[in-house]
């Protein structure tokens, strides 16, 4: 059986270090908020370039406290992609904002820059940009729309470590970027962890006051803020990892390559272009009969994914929100995704085998 992920497996080579990090944060004594979150958010911070980097609990957090942090005013407009996954929707919802579901181009499932200004009205503020599968956004013109209705832009980094645009790293273009650790994620923690980056001082000490109960110094609240902070031991397995993230990168993208070169084309394959430096944090195939491909190649020993299923205006949490509208690019998409195995554990047999097994498949 070709698992989707093995997280044992893909952990492995990590094991000596991070046995070494948890004896040293179990001998510190210290597990909240301590030399090791402090010592990976300045690994982070240098890796992309930016000058800051707080550590919190999660993906879904990191663009919370973003927004947070933003002062976007309550009631406010904020552009997110349709065919997102469910957490970026619910951040502006949790800070009492209003989620406009803009629709993906149909090529690279990232939002569509196209589609954005016709979805600009007077109560928009922001927009969130998900860099979907490990694909940057296509950032120039999103950023030129960005300028010209002096919009906030927040970068949902939850799949794109180390992915880059034209040479320049996601999570350096907006005014805050949020990111994800979650263990499949390329740069994985072993639980949920997540931060927030941004080259503003007083962002980050507003995301810094948030995560703390709304304190920068103990016992003292300044805001109404919440318990979400990075832990030790979470942070010191990511600097084990974060030396190796371009290790797993180039993996990744090795197997895709395989993908690219070796699968038939009846299969509708993630776009390349030059411009793009994909991490391959999924690696998303299309087709009019998606179950059953998933079906058959399960039969044949191959397990897969799809992300996602229930495209967001559909899930039975925000169908109120969104009552009567379509989406018909994002509802193609969700109806016809199929992740493959493309994890750090797998070879490049493993892909080949997955490549034959694919390429026999038969339409009903």
């Amino acid at each position: 059986m070709i698992e989707y992920e093995n997280l044992k497996e893909s952990n492995k080579m990590f094991l000596r270090e991070f046995v070494e990090s948890f004896q040293q944060t179990l001998g510190s004594g210290w597990f909240i908020l301590g030399e090791s979150v402090r010592r990976f958010e300045g690994e982070f911070a240098g890796f992309l370039g930016v000058q800051h980097c707080a550590g919190v609990a999660s993906g879904l957090d990191a663009m919370i406290l973003s927004l947070k942090a933003l002062g976007i005013p309550e009631g406010s407009e904020v552009l997110v992609p349709s065919n997102t996954y469910i957490a970026t929707v619910l951040a502006p919802l949790h800070c009492r904002l209003v989620p406009v579901l803009v629709e993906p181009d149909p090529a690279t499932c990232n939002i569509d820059p196209g589609q954005i200004e016709r979805a600009i009205t007077p109560k928009t503020r922001a927009m969130i940009l998900v860099h979907l599968y490990g694909k940057s956004c296509d950032m120039d013109p999103i950023m030129s729309l960005a300028q010209k209705h002096h919009l906030k832009v927040i970068e949902d980094c939850a799949q794109s470590h180390g992915a880059r645009y034209r040479g320049r790293l996601t999570g350096t273009f907006g005014d805050v970027s949020a990111f994800s650790f979650y263990p499949t994620k390329n740069l994985g923690a072993l639980g949920d962890a997540g931060a927030v980056v941004t080259n503003d001082a007083a962002v980050d000490a507003e995301v810094r006051k948030l995560r703390n109960y709304g304190s920068s110094q103990k016992y003292y609240n300044e805001v109404i803020g919440y318990n979400s902070r990075l832990d030790e031991l979470q942070a010191g397995f990511l600097s084990v990892k974060l030396r190796k993230l371009r290790h797993i990168t180039d993996h990744k993208r090795a197997l895709a390559d395989i993908y690219h070169t070796k699968l038939d084309d009846r299969f509708q394959k993630p776009v390349v272009h030059p411009d793009f430096l994909d991490v391959f944090h999924i690696y998303s195939i299309r087709h009019n009969d998606r179950d059953a491909v998933r079906e058959y190649l399960l039969k044949h020993g191959v397990k897969t994914e799809v992300h996602y299923p229930v495209p967001p205006h559909q899930q039975k949490a925000l169908k109120p929100l969104f009552q009567g509208a379509s989406y018909p690019v994002s509802e193609e998409i969700h109806r016809t995704t199929l992740s493959l195995p493309i994890s750090f554990a797998h070879t490049p047999d493993d892909i080949m085998s997955v490549v034959d097994i694919l390429n026999k498949f038969q339409s009903r």
